[in-house]
């Protein structure tokens, strides 16, 4: 028997502002809804990260708990040794700016980041970035729109070593949310490493519940290729895409935005 497939929530204490540690609960159930077994093994404060898991989540938080996060993890052997040999990652909010190579919190302090994704954050200024978004991808593997709840109010710039996940799509007269915040409607931010792939997005919802394809994927880059779910006979059309992440569905889920002109 096969040893199950471990995802790892890291520090959900201080990174679970948002409720992003639901997207581990989301690759587990994906899992073994194609009958893989799957686990989630939350990482706390006081818990060693262990290197030797199929994938790692990160989540939101604030200045405060991000710092407190940054300084546990930027030293993290396991959490190193995970992402040098290509462990799939996703690192939302304040997730994609600790694995940056520095973050600028809003009293001026520059911290050092894990400097896994290269890309760096400094405070906005203004209004923070709130509202929904859709972006349409920009990395292999994706080709549904991906949509989610931005919250931020950093802007995070991207170096020669980063790609961006996604562009934030127009609606109506002006943009459909910041995204990265840098003028140019890009969201998020890739690196490949090794055999997998780090994601970094502002998007959360969670962002995997809300956009399945983009949960399969970080699951191929685990496991490979996956076998196709088994869904009830008689599901309504309109979830069944959801869950199979088609993008069928997005018309029903983003109607108030895709009327706007999106």
């Amino acid at each position: 028997m096969s040893a199950p497939v471990t995802v790892v929530l890291l520090l959900p204490e201080v990174l679970g502002t948002y409720g992003d540690a639901g997207n581990a609960e989301v690759l587990a159930t994906r899992l073994r809804w194609r009958g893989i077994e799957g686990r989630v093994l939350t990482v706390g404060w006081t818990d060693a990260v262990p290197s030797g898991g199929d994938v790692y989540v990160l989540g939101g938080g604030e200045d405060a708990a991000q710092v407190l996060a940054c300084d546990r993890l930027r030293d993290s052997i396991g959490l190193r040794r995970a992402l040098d040999r290509g462990a799939p990652t996703l690192a939302v909010c304040a997730g994609l700016q600790i694995l940056g190579t520095a973050f600028t919190i809003a009293d001026g302090t520059r911290v050092p980041g894990v400097g896994v994704l290269d890309v760096e954050t400094r405070p906005g200024g203004g209004p923070r970035r709130i509202g929904d978004v859709v972006a349409d991808p920009l990395v292999d593997g994706l080709d549904v729109p991906l949509e989610g709840f931005e919250n931020h109010g950093g802007i995070t710039e991207l170096g020669p070593d980063a790609a961006p996940l996604a562009r934030v799509r127009e609606v109506g007269r002006g943009p459909g949310g910041a995204g990265n915040g840098t003028g140019d409607r890009l969201e998020g931010a890739v690196s490949d490493r090794g055999r997998g792939t780090v994601v970094g997005t502002y998007l959360h919802g969670p962002v995997l519940a809300r956009n399945p394809a983009l949960a399969d994927l970080l699951l191929t880059k685990a496991v490979g290729e996956l076998p196709p779910l088994e869904l009830p006979e008689g599901m309504p059309a309109a979830t069944a895409a959801r869950l199979r992440g088609t993008g069928d569905d997005l018309g029903v889920r983003t109607g108030a935005r895709r009327r706007a002109g999106a």
